[in-house]
């Protein structure tokens, strides 16, 4: 079966500091995977570089079974990334950014129309006719997931977008990402949430200093959650400790 995403040998630096040192990575479909680590990892660019927005220095990187560099278009149009909210523009209501979107990807009246009802369900359509400009923060946070998701794309990228959601909202986000992974769709989430990861993901990877330290499957989940030392808290804290003694 063709991955989903897959990432062989990427390496990515910013001038004379590198950022990530040869990361191998594949995401199957139905699958729902955590990307965790401390500040300053890599998860950022990581998913910068997967949604197309940072060139890998070196390495391959698949959508889907295409390469970006060789189907920029087809491989743009299997994923969803949700930008960082700062970026939307700020003189267009939610409503106009998602109807524009749909244009630009050529997605039907139906697709809209999941897309407004995702918005009822996260508690952004209050604000759908407001300028994105005088939305909060969590509400900005809506919108960008929104946005991603529309149109259902195989693939989507998340960084740290439960950060800033209330309870009803952020319940209502996971039960949506899961229900994509059942539907075939493979999520790759950014978080600092390890109790979301632990419980909610089928999987964690752990990123220290650009490398993947650990990745855990649904197993390996389960089979923390069980233990009495702390779970994947733990087991995350020893592998930082291990990092800062070397």
């Amino acid at each position: 079966m063709i991955p989903r995403l897959s990432l062989q040998g990427v390496q990515l630096g910013y001038g004379a500091q590198p950022v990530l040192r040869g990361v191998d990575l594949q995401l199957q479909a139905g699958e729902l995977v955590g990307l965790i680590g401390p500040n300053g990892s890599g998860k950022s660019s990581l998913l910068r570089v997967c949604a197309g927005l940072l060139p890998p220095d070196r390495g391959t990187l698949q959508i889907d079974g295409l390469d970006p560099r060789v189907a920029p278009l087809a491989a743009r149009q299997r994923f969803g990334y949700a930008v960082e909210p700062e970026l939307l523009p700020r003189a267009l209501r939610p409503r106009q950014c998602l109807e524009l979107v749909a244009r630009t990807r050529r997605l039907d009246d139906a697709a809209l129309a999941a897309a407004l009802a995702l918005s009822e369900r996260l508690g952004l359509d209050p604000w759908l006719e407001h300028e994105v400009a005088t939305c909060s923060l969590g509400t900005r946070q809506k919108l960008a997931v929104v946005l991603a998701l529309l149109g259902a794309p195989p693939l989507l990228l998340l960084d740290e977008v439960l950060n800033g959601l209330d309870p009803l909202a952020a319940f209502a986000l996971k039960e949506e990402l899961r229900r994509r992974a059942d539907d075939g769709a493979a999520v790759l989430l950014a978080t600092h949430g390890l109790e979301t990861a632990e419980r909610f993901l089928d999987r964690a990877v752990l990123l220290l200093d650009g490398r993947i330290a650990a990745d855990w499957d649904r197993a390996a989940l389960t089979q923390l959650r069980a233990e009495r030392d702390g779970g994947l808290e733990a087991a995350v804290v020893r592998h930082l400790r291990a990092a800062r003694a070397r």
